[in-house]
């Protein structure tokens, strides 16, 4: 299934339009199937998903990662790949998410010009170098305390992240332990893309918030 995206730019400007930014992971689905999750989240307006499975077979994650590629293609929504760039041009995704300890961010450029590369970062130094490399976004994280990633930095509070985002010149999304309770006080300090891994997952509805004029509203019907 192709992409509904032609390039890095329709990808990027999808990108901006969207405020919620859903991490699926079967980990943390209760039981459910992923696919049945990703149907709930795209019927309430995401615009975009990635797909994270750290404990899966290549062959598994594959078939999965294209499952995924034609639930969002049919729903006009952007496919992120946590880690895996073989995966993610395999599915014809439109962007994959790399940690510190995965493939460079200019190497997964070199290697995929027209993919968003997303990069994440937990300081100054990581965010510097992901821009120098050419990320597309970047992430900064864990904002909260999570049981969902395990980071050696532990969580960053907002006054960090604060003076963190000063150092931001590309699209930057959020993470780490954000509950719906957090999302306005996040979108008030600058946060124009909010992360969530457990509680979107059971609250796909916050899907439908989109971020106007620097103010969180409700869309949703």
């Amino acid at each position: 299934m192709k992409s509904p995206f032609a390039n890095h730019a329709d990808r990027i400007a999808a990108f901006e339009s969207s405020f919620i930014y859903p991490v699926v992971s079967s980990e943390f689905c209760g039981g459910r199937k992923v696919t049945d999750v990703l149907c709930d989240l795209a019927e309430n307006g995401a615009k975009v998903v990635q797909l994270r499975e750290k404990h899966q077979s290549d062959a598994n994650l594959f078939a999965l990662a294209c499952a995924c590629r034609e639930i969002t293609a049919r729903y006009g929504m952007l496919l992120f790949i946590d880690d895996r760039l073989d995966i993610a041009l395999a599915c014809n995704a439109d962007g994959v998410h790399l940690g510190q300890d995965d493939m460079p961010v200019a190497s997964a450029r070199k290697i995929a010009p027209e993919m968003i590369i997303g990069a994440s970062t937990h300081n100054a130094a990581e965010i510097i170098a992901a821009q120098k490399d050419g990320c597309s976004y970047l992430n900064i994280g864990p904002i909260y305390p999570t049981q969902t990633k395990s980071v050696a930095c532990g969580a960053l509070g907002v006054d960090f992240f604060n003076e963190l985002k000063k150092l931001v010149t590309v699209p930057f999304s959020v993470m780490g332990g954000i509950k719906e309770r957090h999302i306005a006080d996040l979108a008030a300090l600058g946060a124009r893309h909010i992360a969530m891994v457990t509680e979107v997952i059971a609250k796909p509805q916050l899907c439908r918030l989109q971020h106007i004029n620097g103010k969180t509203v409700n869309n949703g019907k």
